[in-house]
């Protein structure tokens, strides 16, 4: 018998530190996206005022010779990466292209670079020998925003968030054991649970379709 009852109170305790533990690695994340919620509820409301960077230059004499060369090769690919040498020059006109793949023509070469709260994109007239380049900052807000959403974020951040919502679910779920091992001492506690299910669920029905 006091085996029997002992085995409660272990497992209480472990679902008490799981519980405690998810809620350590969720809590900056979870009020991350609780903000970016509101904010992107609220996203008409929420002025924004891009600032936008133009650049036109004409590329070195070098650099538009070797990029000729590549775009009028008969095995010359429709997508590649852009070469060490345009690379390093696009770098010193403070233009960060990393590994990214451009589209090649004969004409023209173009790459889009788009990011979280911004966009850019950069275009090269092979026969002017010019380079357009255009870069967008939407800010702070537009930057959570889509972290939030995962626009543009790569692989890592969705890795992340994949991970995030596994230790909210187990979150969730050591806060429900709780809930059901000490629901006897407090007779509130189902009843505030169904309001939480009910009324969202009521919303959906009466509102969110009209």
């Amino acid at each position: 018998m006091t085996q029997k009852r002992q085995m409660p109170r272990v497992w209480l305790g472990s679902v008490r530190q799981w519980h405690w533990i998810s809620s350590a690695v969720c809590l900056v994340g979870m009020v991350l996206f609780a903000f970016t919620g509101i904010t992107l509820n609220h996203a008409g409301q929420i002025e924004s005022r891009p600032s936008v960077r133009t650049i036109e230059q004409a590329l070195p004499e070098a650099v538009l010779a070797e990029l000729v060369t590549l775009s009028q090769s008969p095995d010359a690919p429709e997508e590649a990466r852009l070469p060490g040498s345009l690379r390093n020059w696009l770098a010193s006109q403070d233009i960060s292209v990393g590994g990214r793949v451009a589209e090649w023509s004969e004409d023209e070469i173009y790459l889009s670079l788009p990011r979280p709260g911004g966009d850019a994109w950069l275009a090269i007239d092979l026969q002017l020998g010019e380079l357009l380049y255009e870069d967008t900052d939407r800010g702070l807000v537009s930057y959570l925003n889509d972290l939030h959403k995962a626009r543009n974020t790569g692989e890592a951040w969705k890795w992340f968030i994949d991970i995030f919502s596994v230790a909210c679910l187990v979150f969730c779920g050591t806060g429900l054991w709780l809930l059901i091992r000490h629901s006897s001492a407090r007779p509130s506690t189902w009843p505030v649970v169904g309001l939480g299910l009910v009324l969202p669920l009521l919303l959906i029905i009466l509102f969110v379709h009209q």
